[in-house]
């Protein structure tokens, strides 16, 4: 499986990198892979930067994209450090090379990672500008060959609008790729949920916030939503 952080999942309650936080989130990940389970996982920075943010205020996307790639990183560093405090071999991998603090990203070591039970991170993106960590997540699932991506957000899952801002709206259980891009739901961008749908790669959308959840939606459990075919059968089931 691949698991898709965001950077505010860090944050806690705060801004940075909250320890108490990151180290709730590294015993739930420990929990499933010693179940058997690989995992890999892409860190997105939101919670030290925002590229998107910065760029409104009149800095060159480029660099404003490049510095995001940076606190990806050092959120990468934060979750390795929690996991193997329990013992839980981790490798960090990089799209942009800094070979002082991690391993650069290779696809064919990344995977024999997984295969000697290793968690591996992903950090920096893809190493370029103008993309997302969603879009990273969609392309290192699909090099890696994982069988879904598990997106953690904030939210139950996937609804009709924002939750906290109509009280009218619901959740849908599952969706299709096309019905996510043609309802202009904000699941994933368009080019992430794109990859998924030409590789036939399900997304799950959970909260994360709640103990235990990360289990539960790879034991098969019906939380959260899923996108994907529908004629597929969602994964899960208990099986790694």
């Amino acid at each position: 499986m691949l698991l898709k952080i965001s950077g505010e999942a860090f944050a806690g309650d705060r801004s940075g990198v909250d320890i108490n936080t990151t180290q709730a989130m590294a015993e739930e990940i420990a929990e499933v892979r010693r179940a058997g389970v690989s995992i890999a996982i892409v860190v997105g920075g939101g919670n030290i930067w925002r590229g998107k943010v910065h760029e409104e205020a009149g800095m060159d996307r480029a660099t404003a994209d490049y510095m995001g790639m940076l606190a990806t990183v050092i959120n990468a560093l934060a979750l390795q450090d929690a996991l193997e405090r329990m013992g839980v071999p981790s490798r960090v991998q990089t799209a942009i090379a800094m070979h002082q603090i991690a391993e650069p990203y290779i696809r064919r070591r990344a995977i024999r990672h997984l295969e000697k039970g290793r968690v591996v991170i992903f950090a920096a993106g893809t190493g370029n500008p103008y993309f997302t960590t969603d879009t990273t997540a969609a392309l290192r699932a699909v090099e890696v060959n994982a069988e879904a991506i598990l997106k953690a957000t904030k939210v139950d899952g996937i609804y009709t609008a924002d939750p906290k801002k109509d009280p009218l709206a619901t959740r849908f259980e599952r969706l299709d790729y096309m019905e996510v891009l043609q309802r202009g739901l904000e699941v994933m961008d368009s080019t992430s949920m794109a990859l998924c749908m030409d590789n036939a790669l399900p997304v799950i959308v959970f909260d994360m916030s709640v103990p235990g959840n990360i289990r539960r939606v790879i034991w098969g459990e019906a939380i959260g939503t899923y996108v994907g075919r529908r004629d597929a059968t969602p994964v899960g089931g208990g099986k790694a």
